[in-house]
């Protein structure tokens, strides 16, 4: 896999100074990077080309061989010796940044790349009622759409990947054909609340800053900063920005690096942090973004895994009322990102892949998120209901990165598990730069439990291969053999220009194109009813973003015929994000 240096791509992409109009000026020549800081801090406008000036929060300045300093506000709660730590520290700190910043940051954790255009946040919004709607909004589409996406409420002072941003939830409530409302609020992690109360990022950033030897260094000071209580990780320092589930009568909102938080959806259509849930004490591990509800069973699956400590993965389930199985430790020599894994109607598909974490490579000053080549990809295979590993079957399927599976069945009479996502490669492009163009291959894996083979085909015709990222099938029939995906078509990368309803059983392609500088997100399938005569009889809903005029929306599409019905305007932009949810009207009179 052919890689750029950071002094190459500033050289190639960078050339002329950058003027962000009040906040931080850039300068990059072929080997280095400055960075000058007025003493007043306003707006950065890191959109690039949006109309009018991003704002952040004030935050305090850095000492960058000026008379600026670092200078975290005292809480009052604070004695003499911790204020005394808390300025040593912040002067440290200024020195990490002041030396970062003569080394030109790669595409992957440039916040000028990262959160440029509609991938720039938003300030909150309070619920707005009586939206403008065009077109006619079907009948089964009441309740709550929710989508998930990062959001950092503090301007990066260094590196920031997309995934750093803090989590902050976009909610459109319909009520009947034209009573709508809208709002966005930020998940209050206990991260954004110690950081707000500091005014400043404070947290390290996982991708976006832990490289290297300034990466070991951030996390010594981040964790010498816990030993003086200047903050507190022990309550969780996750971003809760990737997944949305509602189960046992709760929204919860997740990242991988933490537990749970569940998110109340207040009747005037508000979102209001409850907090960290734990499933009554139950959950002490983090839980990946990616949990799974049988539709049947109504049980909930999930995985949690550890990057320091060995088990590096755990499996368990909920059942419907909440109560937790024992854990079932699955042995892995190296901790494995696992973003994803699949049910079918007996087992859990796990996959063991080739992204993993070695943190030693940060004293190599590399990144410790790497592609290991020498490592073989492969899946397991579980029982729902095991108690233990013992019976796990692994099946190698080389060469295979998978950072979304959309489904799997199984098929007794062939003795396979059929397993249906999306191929990415270079595997790890999304974390690492490189100069490969990415591709997001749908794909079809066979994994035979008998003969303990695989086998690997794309699923559509490679004249018409498309990036397929970001989708779903019905849910109603999750872990069931299933006709039809629909998947974001993320191209021009990384935006998502329309979605594709794709036939599995065919590979025919129908495409739902947004339109010229339109572009949305995770197309979401809202069946019309739990009756499954036609599997796509129901409707997608997906944000849409004009970048012509700077306006948001929220397309419903019929899924069956792939025809506009309704188009809700929104009071303010959206920007793109990750993965939503749909409540019903009837689930939310439920809700806890």
């Amino acid at each position: 896999m052919a890689r750029t240096s950071s002094s190459s791509w500033a050289t190639a992409h960078v050339s002329q100074p950058i003027s962000t109009k009040s906040h931080v000026q850039l300068c990059f020549t072929s080997n280095s990077i400055s960075m000058k800081y007025p003493t007043r801090r306003a707006q950065i406008n890191c959109a690039l080309h949006e109309p009018s000036p991003l704002t952040f929060p004030k935050t305090p300045e850095l000492d960058l061989g000026t008379d600026q300093s670092v200078a975290t506000p005292f809480p009052q709660q604070w004695n003499f010796l911790q204020k005394a730590a808390a300025k040593a520290l912040d002067f440290v700190e200024s020195a990490l940044i002041s030396r970062e910043r003569q080394i030109p940051l790669p595409k992957t954790s440039d916040p000028r790349v990262q959160i440029k255009g509609n991938f720039a946040p938003v300030p909150e919004q309070p619920v707005r009622h009586n939206l403008h709607i065009i077109g006619t909004i079907p009948e089964c589409v009441n309740g709550v759409y929710l989508r998930n996406g990062p959001n950092p409420l503090h301007e990066p002072l260094s590196g920031h990947h997309l995934f750093d941003g803090d989590g902050m939830i976009h909610a459109v409530t319909i009520d009947g054909k034209d009573s709508t409302g809208y709002a966005c609020r930020f998940t209050q992690t206990q991260r954004l609340v110690q950081e707000r109360e500091l005014g400043r990022p404070i947290f390290p950033k996982a991708i976006g800053e832990l490289h290297g030897h300034s990466g070991i260094a951030r996390l010594l000071l981040f964790y010498t900063r816990g030993l003086f209580r200047l903050l507190d990780h022990s309550r969780g320092i996750g971003v809760a920005n990737a997944g949305l589930v509602y189960f046992n009568r709760r929204l919860l909102a997740m990242s991988e690096d933490d537990l749970p938080y569940q998110v109340r959806i207040n009747p005037t259509g508000d979102l209001e942090t409850i907090g960290r849930y734990d499933f009554s004490e139950q959950l002490q591990n983090t839980m990946i973004a990616h949990p799974k509800i049988d539709p049947v069973s109504g049980e909930l699956f999930a995985l949690s895994y550890d990057v320091v400590q060995k088990p590096y993965l755990k499996y368990f389930k909920f059942s419907t009322d909440g109560k937790k199985s024992p854990d079932v430790e699955i042995p892995l020599d190296v901790p494995t990102m696992m973003h994803d894994f699949a049910i079918t109607e007996n087992f859990v598909v796990i996959p063991d892949q080739q992204v993993v974490f070695k943190l030693q490579e940060m004293i190599n000053e590399g990144s410790p998120v790497v592609y290991d080549k020498n490592k073989r990809s492969r899946f397991g295979i579980l029982s729902k209901t095991a108690q233990n590993c013992k019976d796990m079957i692994w099946i190698e399927c080389p060469d295979t990165f998978c950072f979304h599976l959309w489904n799997a069945w199984e098929e007794p009479e062939n003795d396979e598990v059929v397993v249906i996502g999306s191929c990415m490669t270079p595997p790890d492009s999304i974390f690492n730069e490189c100069n490969e163009n990415l591709k997001s291959v749908l794909s079809e894996i066979r994994l035979n439990f008998k003969t303990g083979e695989s086998k690997r085909k794309p699923m559509i015709q490679s004249s018409e291969q498309i990036n397929l990222e970001a989708g779903m099938v019905n849910r109603n029939l999750l872990g069931r053999k299933t006709r039809y995906a629909y998947l974001a078509i993320a191209e021009p990368w990384p935006n998502v220009s329309g979605f594709a309803k794709v036939d599995l059983s065919t590979g025919k392609v129908k495409k739902f194109i947004y339109g010229d500088r339109r572009y949305g997100g995770e197309p979401f399938f809202v069946p019309r009813n739990t009756c499954l005569e036609s599997e796509d009889d129901g409707y997608i809903l997906s944000f849409v973003h004009d970048e012509k005029v700077w306006k948001s929306e929220l397309q419903i599409i019929n899924a069956m015929t792939l025809k506009l019905e309704a188009s809700i305007k929104l009071p303010s932009r959206v920007p793109y994000g990750f993965h939503g949810t749909f409540i019903s009207s009837k689930d939310l009179e439920n809700q806890v």
